[in-house]
């Protein structure tokens, strides 16, 4: 009995020790060997990994149903589970990766500046140390291809778009009224500032079914998630002061930067052309909370400003020249959340409000009026795998404005409307390849005011045809309703249309990209009325057309030369439009047939010194000759500027700032305004509408103080 018993034993010990052969062969789907593969069975130390010939095999006393991993570099893990038994003389073949970094990228359209996005065709540092900006994130943009340079104006008119059809994004979510006010022949500025932003998205064209309302371009700015320590910035300027702060807990912080602006000491130093009354004087904060949860993060970001001026401008219709006052505030409030909900679902939610208020005197005329304006947004993703990636999400806009008019000789208007747009959209990444993507989507929009919805489809393509160098194919239909300044007297109307076809090429080496992109955008359904200006006495309809095409090059250079760092832009337009209160098809005078940007930054270690020049070409613009038949029938000279930054540091934390806008003195001309009434010869008298000032000069001490007693604000200059 004993010895049955030890027999059973010895038996079952056997039985238990006993141990599987694992084999097989790894290589890629085009049936290349692959070499140091890792294969393991998981939750266990058997393993092996391929020789030479692309084989494996290894032992295990495990048995059952088991998890086999296969895993290498730039290829998707292969799992495969079932009983033991089974792995043997397997065949496995390993997919390429397509989330690395080499794979291929859709990039028509768009240029993208932040930490985290594969291709940088400007970094952070660059949106603000552009000499001609001045600290404005616009400003940078405007070096960019796509853009046309119209000076006085100060916002991004892209490819034969008015400024109206680009839109700017803090977070997802909308902004409503980006831009600070100004007077005629002074360019605006981006009214956030740069400092709390860490990315930026500028699409020219062609952009995702997510982004509505805009019929040339979208630019996504991203607030900084988490800040890396607490710091206090100082900057006292020629025309102003700046302080921030930034505090950090375990999972949360909050960043305060506040602003006051005064050009009354600098008008006292350097005078321009206008008569000022009261100077230009802003005063405007911002802040941003951030808290991290256990699945994601929540941030509120909250801006308000307020502004006022008063001048008299010169005017060759009136002998006493035209007074101009404006008070303006501003409050824009963005709150958002982004999260995991699980393994394959995330989530991302937000929501604006946004009030303006503008009380502007033009000679007896006394205009106020009133916008609110709210967006919300609910988007969902889901991670289906690397290949394939599924977006859907809706969002509303709700717009209410309203505007009162007084004058000495009309009674009291009321002007107004309210519009609603519920919109919804869906998209879908897929990756067959790392060399072969599409993205593709579609938006379905409603406006309660025309009771329309319109129905946009996306459609995106790259191909990479080297380790180097990748092309990209874009088609997208986009709708937006027309501009407040015509709704508030007519809204019987609908939204206005465009259609966009883009091509793209992209070559991207160590420190050096290059881009080239050809397109053509068809504009429908444009505004057109019948009077000098929109007015409450005008016919209004949508019959308006146009055309956009032509090409932009971009090159970037970081390597050539120790220290040096460059970018060369040229943009070739060719636009008409027939829209407004236009004769007869004819390009409009916002745009400029070529544009040429040259920046460069040279960092003097001797000197400790960063210079940087930016000079900026553009040919003429049209504008009307009463003197002679036609319709915008001539064009302005070409426009020249260049400026020049220099950045010292006196220590690594305080940093002596100083720049000149339009160095050389350049004499641009804007364009031309004619009497209303011809002389006795039958000759309509002119004057040329020139900037403000031919120069503009910047000087600035910032001080940094900091945990690490390194930071400084150099990337906020």
């Amino acid at each position: 009995m004993k010895n049955l018993l030890a027999l059973i034993i010895l038996l079952t010990g056997i039985q238990f020790n006993a141990q599987t052969t694992i084999n097989g062969t790894v290589t890629n789907t085009k049936g290349e060997i692959i070499v140091g593969a890792n294969i393991y069975l998981e939750g266990t130390y058997d393993g092996s990994t391929t020789n030479e010939k692309g084989e494996f095999s290894f032992s295990t006393t495990e048995a059952g149903t088991q998890t086999l991993i296969v895993s290498y570099l730039s290829y998707e893990t292969y799992t495969m589970v079932g009983d033991i038994s089974y792995m043997k003389d397997l065949s496995v073949k390993l997919r390429e990766d397509v989330s690395t970094l080499d794979a291929v990228i859709l990039s028509a359209g768009t240029f993208s500046a932040g930490d985290n996005s594969k291709v940088n065709v400007l970094k952070p540092l660059d949106v603000v140390t552009t000499a001609s900006a001045l600290g404005d994130f616009v400003g940078a943009l405007q070096t960019l291809p796509g853009t046309t340079t119209v000076s006085e104006d100060g916002r991004l008119f892209v490819r034969g778009g008015e400024a109206e059809e680009t839109q700017i994004f803090i977070d997802g979510i909308r902004v409503l009224t980006p831009y600070s006010p100004t007077t005629n022949n002074t360019p605006t500025r981006g009214r956030y500032s740069p400092f709390l932003f860490d990315g930026i998205t500028f699409s020219t064209g062609g952009y995702s079914a997510e982004y509505g309302q805009a019929l040339s371009s979208v630019l996504l700015l991203n607030t900084v998630d988490e800040p890396d320590q607490e710091k206090t910035d100082i900057g006292i300027m020629s025309v102003g002061a700046t302080l921030g702060n930034t505090q950090k807990w375990k999972k949360s912080s909050v960043s305060v930067n506040a602003s006051y602006i005064n050009l009354a000491p600098y008008n006292a130093v350097f005078s321009d052309r206008n008569d000022w009354i009261k100077p230009f004087e802003t005063l405007s904060g911002e802040t941003v909370f951030r808290k991290r949860t256990n699945s994601g993060l929540l941030k509120l970001y909250g801006a308000f400003d307020t502004t006022n001026f008063e001048l008299t401008q010169e005017d060759i219709n009136y002998d006493d020249n035209i007074r101009f006052k404006l008070k303006n505030s501003n409050l824009y409030f963005n709150s958002s959340y982004q999260g995991v909900l699980n393994d394959n679902w995330s989530v991302f939610g937000g929501a604006s409000y946004t009030h303006g208020n503008n009380k502007l005197n033009i000679i007896d005329r006394d205009i106020k009026d009133t916008e609110n304006s709210i967006h919300a947004k609910l988007k969902f993703k889901n991670r289906i795998n690397n290949r394939f990636k599924l977006y859907m999400g809706a969002e509303y806009f709700s717009t209410d404005f309203h505007e009162d008019y007084f004058d000495d000789v009309v009674s009291p208007i009321n002007y107004g409307f309210t519009n609603n747009i519920a919109a919804a959209f869906v998209e879908a990444d897929i990756f067959l390849s790392k060399v072969l993507a599409f993205k593709t989507g579609l938006r379905g929009e409603y406006s309660n005011l025309f009771k329309d919805f319109s129905v946009a489809p996306r459609l995106s393509v790259a191909y990479k045809t080297s380790s180097k160098g990748q092309f990209s194919l874009a088609y997208g239909n986009f709708y937006q309703n027309p501009s407040n300044y015509i709704l508030k007297f007519s809204q019987d109307l609908k939204p206005q249309n465009t259609s966009h076809y883009i091509f793209n090429y992209q070559y991207n080496a160590d420190r050096r990209i290059f881009r080239a992109e050809a397109y053509y955008k068809k504009y429908d359904n444009l505004v057109k009325f019948d009077t000098e200006f929109a007015g409450f006495d005008s016919q209004y309809n949508n019959n308006g057309s146009g055309f956009a095409k032509g090409i932009d090059f971009f090159w970037r250079d970081s390597k050539s030369a120790k220290n040096l760092d460059y970018w060369i832009s040229y943009s070739l337009l060719d636009t008409k439009r027939d829209y407004r209160n236009y004769e007869s098809e004819a390009q409009p005078n916002f745009a400029n047939t070529h544009n040429l940007s040259v920046v460069g930054k040279y960092f003097i270690t001797d000197w400790r010194s960063q210079v940087g020049l930016s000079y900026s070409f553009a040919s003429g613009r049209t504008y009307t000759n009463p003197n002679n038949p036609g319709f915008l029938n001539s064009k302005t000279k070409p426009y020249n500027s260049l400026s020049l930054n220099w950045a010292y540091l006196i220590s690594p934390q305080k940093i002596l700032y100083a720049s000149v806008n339009n160095v050389l003195g350049f004499k641009n001309v804007n364009g031309y305004q004619y009497a209303n009434s011809p002389d006795m010869n039958g000759n309509f008298a002119r004057r040329a509408l020139l900037p403000a000032a031919d120069q503009f000069f910047f000087v600035g001490f910032f001080w940094t103080i900091s945990e690490d007693k390194k930071s400084n604000q150099l990337d906020k200059l």
